[in-house]
């Protein structure tokens, strides 16, 4: 019985050693994510300054994301709420 119950104890401390494992990796991929993420406005940037995009493929590009921010709110089970758009102009509310 003690066998069995030390055998037991093993699995479950393998088991949550694999779980920590496993959210260590979940965290260094999300921080891999962001550094990815961080370096897009640099590229656009830099594509801007030597002309491979131009103003108006910007604006394409950013009408593209807040299509996919539309859907995404949409395609929710809870329907949609608020959708965050990302634009350089706020609309100011009439009173």
């Amino acid at each position: 019985m003690q066998i069995a119950n030390a055998r037991a104890e093993e699995r479950r401390a393998m088991a949550i050693a694999a779980e920590h494992e496993m959210r260590a990796k979940t965290q260094e991929k999300r921080a891999q994510l962001l550094d990815a993420e961080a370096e897009v406005p640099k590229a656009i940037s830099d594509a801007m300054s030597k002309g491979n995009i131009g103003v108006m493929d910007y604006y394409k590009m950013q009408n593209v994301v807040a299509d996919t921010s539309m859907r995404k709110a949409l395609g929710k089970p809870d329907g949609p709420k608020e959708i965050e758009i990302d634009s350089p102009k706020k609309s100011k509310k009439s009173e």
